[in-house]
């Protein structure tokens, strides 16, 4: 007790601090877990949202909230789109047919934002050693392929029909089938479907050798013009590149992917900024740079998609690594100051928004468990954590998204996308970031240190015993 009293002793004079404000400030000292208290502690600041280490309890609770709000015993079923009539009768063709919802209407069965969410559930199911967390995508797969054949007879018969399997008998795009089929995989994975396996087969052939690339190989649009180069096709079809050559150990899946990450960075990185341009229109040498939050997102998350994947030595994989390292360090310096970041990433007018908050807190938390990058951006993985834990409301919708938005050629669009719960492209991001957090949290390499009023994340090697 003595040498405690002499050590305390000793950091206030070195401090200069009184012994009895020290006594009284280390008694008034707050849990890791809860608000600091200004009162208690002058220094300690006043924050607009919660300045803490979050529980693991508390981030459990997050993932149970968001999966309860699209699960449902039959969240889907076919139906006649003028009379609403349920469809069971499979030999009868019914050019009418097309998929009703159940329950939740603003949840699709196929899309984009539903291969994220689908892919976040499985993240979770694993962060948490939860199998229920994968019941959703592997039921929701299950009734798609019981009735695609259907769909498919249908447009045999009738040509193109428009309906809610159009992606897959139809494919024409990356946003039909990329984040899909990347999903699609990891199900397989668990569920060894054949019918799953021939979707994923038909999205391969569509990528590798049907989708619209630039001279260079690079996937590209043509849209808004001719040649457009867009940043969030990185993960349109990085994470399912990256998928089928582990599934397949076909290395030209995963030539192609790292020729895309290095190539689309070339077109959309600017190394002054440390941010992706969210397009090019490649006709215009001028084309101006609008630095979309969720477009850099796409790109941080699908080249962690792929690092995942790559082999150690694989050809480019340090220039990609690189890459996140860099970018990683530019989205730090644009995080928001209550934790979540900018829908214009360098605007500050802009509003706070949630998808590419969660994207870049996934990723981040990621990277430092990976070892892809250094362990003290983890307060960055924190606070926007915390900040993003306040837009789950308790029924499970994400709040402040924004709506699904075009590569554009102005700044008053961007600044006026609407952003609300009904966008579908935060849920699976924040599963994501939910499940690396806990991770993070349990990181048996890294010390959390509460002092001097903030977090530091520490190696515990170099913690001298």
């Amino acid at each position: 007790m003595a040498k405690l009293l002499d050590c305390i002793d000793s950091v206030c004079k070195n401090r200069m601090v009184p012994f009895c404000l020290f006594l009284m400030m280390a008694s008034a000292s707050p849990s890791p877990s809860q608000p600091r208290q200004p009162m208690q502690d002058p220094g300690a600041g006043q924050y607009n949202l919660p300045y803490e280490l979050p529980s693991p309890d508390s981030i459990k609770g997050v993932i149970d909230r968001v999966y309860r709000y699209f699960d449902s015993d039959n969240p889907f079923r076919i139906v006649d789109r003028k009379t609403g009539d349920p469809i069971e009768n499979r030999t009868l063709l019914n050019p009418q047919a097309d998929l009703g919802m159940v329950g939740n209407d603003q949840i699709a069965l196929w899309a984009y934002t539903m291969g994220v969410t689908y892919m976040g559930m499985l993240k979770a199911s694993e962060a948490t050693d939860n199998p229920t967390y994968r019941t959703y995508p592997i039921k929701c797969m299950k009734f798609y392929c019981d009735w695609l054949p259907y769909f498919q007879k249908l447009d045999s018969a009738f040509g193109d029909l428009r309906n809610g399997f159009r992606p897959v008998v139809r494919t024409s795009s990356l946003d039909d089938c990329g984040a899909m089929g990347a999903a699609l995989i990891k199900i397989y994975k668990i569920e060894k479907d054949p019918r799953l396996l021939a979707i994923i087969n038909h999205i391969a052939d569509y990528i590798s050798h049907r989708q619209f690339r630039l001279a260079d190989g690079t996937l590209a649009r043509q849209r808004p013009q001719a040649q457009s180069v867009w940043a969030d096709d990185a993960f349109m079809c990085v994470p399912f590149l990256a998928q089928m050559g582990d599934l397949t150990k076909d290395k030209t899946y995963l030539d192609d992917a790292v020729k895309q990450i290095l190539q689309m960075s070339r077109y959309l990185f600017k190394k002054d900024k440390k941010l992706f341009d969210h397009g090019l229109n490649v006709h215009n040498a001028y084309d101006p740079n609008f630095f979309w939050g969720r477009a850099n997102g796409w790109v941080m998350m699908a080249i962690a998609e792929l690092l995942d994947v790559l082999p150690e030595k694989y050809k480019g994989r340090d220039e990609i690594l690189s890459i996140l390292r860099t970018h990683v360090q530019g989205v730090t310096e644009v995080q928001g100051g209550d934790g979540l970041w900018h829908n214009l990433l360098d605007k500050t007018d802009s509003y706070l928004e949630t998808s590419c908050s969660a994207m870049f807190v996934y990723t981040i938390a990621h990277a430092i468990n990976k070892g892809w990058i250094d362990y003290t951006f983890g307060p960055v993985a924190q606070a926007g954590w915390n900040a993003l834990a306040t837009r789950v409301g308790r029924d499970g919708r994400v709040e402040g998204t924004c709506w699904g938005t075009t590569f554009a050629s102005d700044n008053v669009y961007y600044y006026h996308r609407p952003a609300e719960a009904r966008a579908s492209h935060g849920y699976g991001p924040v599963l994501f970031a939910a499940a690396e957090m806990l991770k993070l949290l349990s990181n048996d390499k890294i010390f959390i240190q509460e002092g001097y009023r903030t977090y530091h994340y520490r190696l515990k090697s170099d913690i001298k015993k």
